[in-house]
């Protein structure tokens, strides 16, 4: 993937980012390029990737346009969350680890089905505040929207999801739009 400054790609683990200037700097008394990345989400902050590595990353373009809508109906399907607590952990890393916007969407449809369900464990609501912030700073830079209005439209999916899941058998769930 080529990369070029001013671009806006998705780091794994850390969501949208800008891609800023290539620095070069010394380490292990070699000189390497770095790209120099700044987090879009509300932490912010920066990081240098070396120029070199950067395949191995799982860096990734952003989600086209044309995909969100697909990516808020994933939030509206049940996903099947692992009982155990570490088999979940394990699962979920994997899942934020690919880099996918479906995979974030999963995570954060299946913890917070599960936080439906009972309170979270600090860990699981670590990884669920994550994925949300991530997929949530994703979508938001894609459609120009404010990152509030972005959480409105996944809590939105979230509870069509929630309304569907309650319904008695024998009805149609009735979906907002």
């Amino acid at each position: 993937m080529l990369l070029s400054v001013g671009n806006k790609i998705v780091y794994p683990h850390q969501g949208p980012c800008l891609i800023g200037a290539v620095v070069q700097k010394v380490v292990g008394g070699r000189p390497t390029r770095f790209y120099h990345l700044a987090r879009l989400d509300d932490v912010g902050g920066a990081m240098f990737v070396p120029v070199d590595k950067i395949g191995e990353l799982k860096i990734r373009q952003l989600t086209p346009r044309s995909d969100i809508p697909k990516l808020l109906r994933r939030l509206q399907k049940p996903a099947s969350t692992a009982m155990n607590w570490k088999q979940r952990a394990i699962d979920n890393l994997k899942l934020l680890a690919s880099g996918s916007a479906f995979d974030l969407a999963e995570v954060v449809e299946s913890l917070t089905e599960l936080n439906e369900a009972r309170t979270l464990a600090p860990r699981d609501r670590e990884m669920l505040d994550r994925a949300r912030r991530i997929l949530i700073c994703e979508i938001s830079e894609v459609t120009g929207e404010t990152k509030s209005a972005t959480e409105e439209q996944v809590d939105q999916a979230l509870n069509v999801r929630e309304k569907s899941i309650k319904q008695p058998a024998g009805r149609k769930a009735v979906r907002q739009t």
